[in-house]
């Protein structure tokens, strides 16, 4: 059966499975609570939907930012090889 990719949900099931292993450590060793594989995989489902776009989205714009600033600096460096 082929999984089905939610437009939230943008890692792979690499990054997926090591998340849900780390939030289940969290919870046992932070909380004090045993969670399993199914609550684990539901609350990161929960995060990636509530706050993985707003995530996504500022990374994007950091990169944009990045690209303008780098953009600015290279228009400098060209008016530096202008020959007179």
């Amino acid at each position: 059966m082929a999984d089905i990719k939610r437009s939230w949900d943008r890692l792979n099931q690499e990054d997926k499975a090591k998340i849900k292993e780390e939030l289940i450590y969290f919870f046992e060793s932070e909380r004090g609570e045993k969670i399993g594989v199914i609550a684990a995989e539901e609350l990161l489902d929960f995060f990636l939907q509530s706050a993985g776009s707003k995530l996504y989205n500022q990374g994007i714009e950091a990169a944009r930012k990045a690209m303008e600033s780098r953009f600015e600096e290279m228009k400098y460096d060209l008016d530096d090889l202008i020959q007179d």
